[in-house]
């Protein structure tokens, strides 16, 4: 009878010890999600106040180029001169949309906690199994 309650006294401390290793670890996982989770906000918002700034600055500097490219034109062919430059920023445009759309699909949010992730799973599906 004392052996088996040594042995519930051990389970007990080692169900307690595993228990306290396992918020441990998951308090450290939710660190990491958090801190990049908070990164990623700093840097989207950044990314978006830049992006702002691009196009505004942009829009400016392309509204200066092609008034002064159709005062230019404008004896030589007015139609002629706005279909050019309309063509010239619809082609900007596309490239700027493919640019974003392969920016888009290679962004990989939270790599970190992911990686940290699979390699608890791996960890404990080798001691569980």
């Amino acid at each position: 009878m004392e052996a088996f309650e040594a042995n519930l006294d051990r389970l007990g401390v080692s169900s307690k010890r595993c228990a306290r290793r396992l918020l441990s670890i998951g308090e450290n996982r939710w660190e990491l999600l958090s801190v990049e989770i908070r990164e990623g906000l700093i840097q989207g918002g950044q990314a978006v106040l830049l992006a702002l700034a691009t196009a505004v600055l942009g829009l400016l500097g392309a509204m200066a180029l092609t008034a002064a490219v159709v005062v230019r034109f404008w004896a030589v062919s007015p139609v002629g001169v706005l279909l050019v430059m309309g063509g010239l920023y619809g082609l900007g445009a596309f490239i700027a949309q493919q640019r974003l759309r392969r920016l888009l699909r290679n962004c990989q949010a939270l790599s970190a906690s992911l990686d940290q992730l699979r390699k608890d799973l791996a960890c404990l599906e080798k001691v569980l199994g």
